[in-house]
């Protein structure tokens, strides 16, 4: 044993003393552990990471299932659910948080207040970490009202003081008591307050906007729970006197179940998996190059090995200076690997979108380096360097060959090692040219959202937003009359050019796009986008009227009904006749005729990603909004006011907020952005994943080079000899250039062929993230310029060991002969 490790003491002194083979080793395999380590950080919380909550595996989700995935459950589907065989327990939560106003204890604010039942936390066995849940009185219509706060909201607005618990708090201008702090870790709907749901018994109620979850009995499975929902409502619907919707959409609904965390984060999986795919991508070019390097340096010890082992050397004895160094290189991978990784993290965390998914990445540790991340990265690198240096060990056996020994070592670089080292510089290049045209896809759909005309004009506009307290302004007259005096007072802040308010901006990813049914005489029922705004909303935002008129102020309540839509809904619903025509919005006592006045420019409201380009909107007058359509629209999403301003608009966010406190003092607001970064905004994932696949496909085709280089410079070291006679022979130095540009140009087109083939073949991962971006996985382009990057590095790094083989002497080449 001693013997051993004073080798591998000699080894690795022998190493440290000329460091440049070590450090590039390192830095190869550092670079694929540090990628690998750091996406794997920042999607252990979605994909790997348990949810917070005591036996996870037995929570699944209930409800509606579409392409898979369960898509939520009503409150009426949620009753008929009590006692399911098989669930222990049951909960249920709004999918989406509500915007709040609250006061109390500091200055009134809007916030976001998620809703659940009282059965919700022990459900997910939770506790709070102090006072109690919600009880069965306070979760009915009209209970004592009750209050639960999240923890980071405690400790910002109450200092983390225990004694708040018991004390009031206006909710809504409604005294609700505090019951509660709820645990750090619970962060469901990423909101500040908790509040009660408070069905009704027998609740009408169809809305599919909750998630319903069930803590599965024991012995019971999920699959066998997804039988008993889908009995229970299929019969509900079919025998409880709703053959209406039966016969028209619940009866061909299917219901199921699903792993409640899978159900939290279905919608960022498809971006993680691409992530981590082309992390791993990164780590395999690492890998195979430092499998490269590895053999190489092998071979270049062949004359060492065969002295030893013409001395009488066992084959391990032999071979342990090799796996010293794949140790020694496997440890310093690792630590460089983890440093550039958590100097990668700390980076991201200062400008990464804030609410990219459900993890809260921001949070202080929330992109920090565990355990399993270091358990990842030295299982990694350890076995990735002695797995590189056994086989670059296996491929240099022709070493130990006498003939190695008689020709000082140069027989080591053997057709068959050279053979290996294209193959894994052609592999090199096929991976790198996959991450590449990835991140050429995202780049060509930013270029091409730049060109896009959104329908709307987002130069000098600010925007914010206000929920209208529901005590103080209990109906649609008096949010009306609010909104109309508000807006004649912003019009008098200097500076202003004009001044509007609307549900809806024009574009934005809010979750709570309010969808109605209409109806058109004489076709069929049909669902589609409500907006209402005032007369100065369509002027403040630029939005070019195309047919008719816009709305007047003297489109009021008690006049006649009227209303707008854009050029996507008139063509789809109208083959673009729409002016002059009937809309018919609701059903029954409550519906709503009104005479189409106007067309105007469709807008992208999701943005230039949107795949189905402009979506059919109906606006109505926000003077004419029925009380109860109206007050569907504040359960959901609060006003938006606009201002069009001289200058930037950054400016006017004081201003704005004053004149909000003149016209109703007690009345918070919220999201006060220019409509400039909020169009920005709603490309900011791409251009993050643009960041990220473009860091490893840089990283990649750095790789790459290194790994020809390496390859090419040892190829013609090996055949300095031939090079010699050749030019002893009469071949010139550019002949000789050429012959060596020649097979390294080989291999990166065989290369280049590989990626492409191998792309098209199995870009599954990236078909499911690139689809919402309206683009093919193999953008043409993208390809062309992957293509023509790779083989430029790719000639640079074969230029070097070119021009060396074109100057070789014919007599120094040959002096050994």
């Amino acid at each position: 044993m001693n013997t051993w490790l004073t080798e591998i003491g000699q080894a690795w002194r022998a190493s440290l003393r000329r460091p440049g083979f070590l450090l590039l080793a390192a830095g190869v395999l550092a670079l694929g552990v540090g990628s690998a380590s750091a996406v794997f950080t920042m999607i252990d919380g979605v994909l790997l990471r348990p949810m917070p909550y005591p036996e996870p595996q037995r929570l699944v989700a209930l409800g509606e299932v579409e392409q898979g995935n369960v898509v939520g459950a009503s409150p009426q589907q949620y009753q008929q659910l009590a006692g399911l065989p098989g669930a222990d327990s049951l909960g249920i939560f709004k999918s989406d948080p509500l915007a709040t106003n609250i006061a109390g204890d500091g200055e009134p604010v809007q916030v976001q207040a998620q809703e659940f039942d009282h059965t919700l936390l022990p459900t997910l066995r939770v506790q709070p970490v102090l006072g109690r849940n919600f009880t069965a009185p306070e979760d009915q219509p009209h209970g004592p009202p009750a209050v639960l706060l999240y923890h980071g909201f405690w400790l910002r607005r109450f200092g983390g003081n225990p004694a708040v618990v018991g004390k009031t708090m206006q909710v809504e201008g409604v005294a609700h008591t505090i019951v509660g702090v709820l645990p750090a870790g619970f962060d469901l709907g990423q909101a500040s307050i908790a509040l009660p749901v408070a069905f009704r018994a027998n609740t009408p109620n169809d809305s599919t906007d909750y998630t319903a979850v069930a803590r599965l009995a024991p012995g019971f499975s999920r699959e066998a729970l997804a039988v008993q929902v889908q009995t229970r409502l299929h019969t509900f619907y079919v025998t409880q006197g709703h053959k209406a919707y039966a016969s028209d959409y619940w009866l061909r609904a299917h219901f199921a179940t699903q792993d409640f965390g899978a159900e939290e984060h279905q919608g960022s999986r498809a971006t993680s998996l691409m992530w981590l795919a082309s992390a791993a991508l990164l780590l395999l070019i690492a890998l195979v190059n430092l499998t490269n390097l590895m053999m190489l340096r092998a071979m270049g010890r062949s004359h060492d090995a065969s002295v030893r082992g013409a001395l009488g050397a066992s084959p391990w004895r032999v071979a342990l200076p090799s796996m010293a160094d794949g140790v020694l290189v496997g440890l310093l991978g690792v630590l460089f690997g983890q440093a550039l990784a958590g100097m990668g993290l700390s980076a991201i965390r200062t400008w990464m979108p804030a609410d990219w998914m459900v993890v809260d990445w921001t949070r202080p540790g929330g992109l920090s380096l565990g355990w399993p991340a270091w358990a990842l990265a030295i299982a990694v690198g350890l076995f990735g360097a002695l797995v590189a240096t056994l086989l670059g060990l296996w491929r240099g056996h022709a070493a130990l060959s006498a003939d190695s020994l008689r020709e000082g070592g140069r027989s080591g670089f053997s057709r068959r090692s050279g053979l290996l080292g294209r193959v894994l510089v052609i592999a090199q290049v096929a991976l790198a040219s996959l991450l590449l045209c990835a991140a050429g896809v995202f780049l060509r759909t930013l270029l091409d959202n730049a060109k896009v005309d959104l329908g709307f004009d987002a130069r000098g506009v600010l925007t914010f937003e206000l929920a209208p307290v529901k005590t103080t302004y209990p109906d649609a007259a008096s949010v009306q009359l609010l909104s109309q005096r508000l807006v004649e007072r912003l019009r008098q802040i200097p500076g202003v050019r004009q001044a509007a308010v609307g549900t809806n901006l024009p574009a934005g990813d809010f979750s709570g796009q309010w969808r109605m049914n209409m109806h058109v005489p004489g076709g069929e029922d049909f669902n589609a986008q409500l907006h209402a705004a005032d007369p100065g909303f369509f002027g403040v935002f630029g939005i070019r009227l195309l047919q008719g008129r816009l709305f007047a102020d003297a489109d009021v309540r008690g006049g006649e009904a009227v209303a707008i839509v854009n050029q996507k809904f008139a063509d789809q619903h109208y083959h673009g006749r729409a002016l002059g025509q009937i809309i018919q919005l609701g059903s029954g006592a409550d519906m709503l005729s009104a005479r189409i006045v106007g067309v105007v420019a469709s807008t992208w409201q999701f943005g230039p990603e949107d795949p189905d380009a402009a979506t059919p909107i109906l606006y109505l007058p926000l003077a004419q909004m029925p009380d109860d359509i109206l007050r569907a629209f504040r359960t959901y999403e609060p006003l938006r006011f606009a201002i069009k301003v001289q200058g930037s608009p950054d400016g006017y966010g004081d201003a704005v907020k004053q004149a909000v406190a003149e016209v109703a003092p007690y009345q918070p607001i919220n999201h006060v952005y220019s409509m400039a970064w909020i169009v920005r905004d709603i490309t900011r994932d791409t251009k993050f994943d643009l960041m990220l696949v473009g860091l490893l496909g840089g990283l990649a085709l750095l790789l790459a080079g290194v790994g020809m280089y390496a390859v090419m410079a040892v190829a013609v070291a090996a055949r300095e000899r031939e090079f010699g006679v050749r030019a002893a022979l009469g071949a010139s130095p550019r002949r000789l250039l050429l012959l060596v540009l020649r097979g390294g140009l080989l291999q990166i087109v065989l290369g280049l062929a590989a990626g492409v083939v191998l792309g098209a073949a199995g870009a599954g991962v990236l078909r499911a993230v690139v689809v919402q971006l309206g683009r093919s996985v193999f953008d043409p382009w993208a390809v062309l310029v992957a293509c023509v990057v790779l083989a430029c590095a790719g000639v640079l790094a074969c230029l070097v060991p070119a021009v060396r083989a074109g100057r070789t002497a014919p007599m120094h080449a040959l002096r050994g002969e």
